[in-house]
């Protein structure tokens, strides 16, 4: 039986979705997840460029130049993909509908993760439908610089407590229902404060990868 059980994670290695505007991709998007997927044993990683976010402004760079940006920066990352089933969508895309749309496609027996950042799971409360998300996932939570560790909702603590694990071995045994603190490296980086940059005439060589920039640069964006 100690056999059998210890070949789960191999077996059920978990599949992790990572969305958002990605206005521009960077570092800080990027050496997180590699760390997260590391540390964890993922099997891949599915990067999910939005087109119309429900919780922030539109984005300065179009949906299709978007897209380009992260699948120029995730190309050296050989378990690193990108899916446009949100970039396509004229609609707001909510997590809780993307996550069910991969459940029913990998079936009910596969793990499947949603890796969002701490400022995102101190406000998850405020999601459309958050409490489903633990139905179809588990919460892979990177860590982010300036943020609390814990909820200031004593209701909202009490469900972090009910469902945290810190044994990565879950998420590969189960297919969702577990949030995961991960230790991750801290990165100072905002799209914001690298749009500002460009605008100023500033390059971002320590801020996002080359070939990004180099597009960035050839679209004449953030200008």
């Amino acid at each position: 039986m100690s056999k059998t059980t210890s070949l789960t994670p191999i077996i059920n290695q978990a599949i992790a979705l990572y969305g958002g505007t990605f206005d521009p991709i960077h570092y800080g998007h990027l050496r997180p997840v590699e760390a997260l997927s590391r540390l964890i044993g993922l099997k891949e990683v599915v990067w999910l460029p939005n087109n119309i976010p429900p919780h922030r402004p539109q984005p300065e760079a179009s949906s299709q130049q978007r897209l380009e940006m992260v699948r120029l920066a995730i190309q050296p990352f050989r378990s690193f993909r990108v899916d446009t089933r949100e970039i396509e969508k004229a609609a707001p895309s909510y997590s809780i509908e993307t996550l069910s749309d991969f459940r029913k496609e990998i079936g009910n027996k596969q793990s499947l993760a949603f890796i969002i950042g701490q400022d995102s799971l101190l406000s998850i409360n405020t999601w459309h439908k958050w409490e489903e998300l633990l139905d179809v996932c588990h919460l892979l939570v990177c860590a982010r610089p300036g943020y609390q560790t814990t909820f200031s909702s004593k209701e909202m603590q009490s469900w972090l407590e009910q469902h945290q694990t810190t044994q990565y071995e879950d998420i590969h045994r189960l297919p969702a229902g577990k949030v995961f603190l991960a230790d991750t490296p801290l990165y100072n980086i905002s799209a914001t404060d690298i749009r500002a940059r460009h605008k100023a005439g500033l390059n971002c060589h320590d801020l996002l990868p080359t070939a990004v920039e180099d597009y960035i640069n050839q679209q004449q964006l953030y200008l």
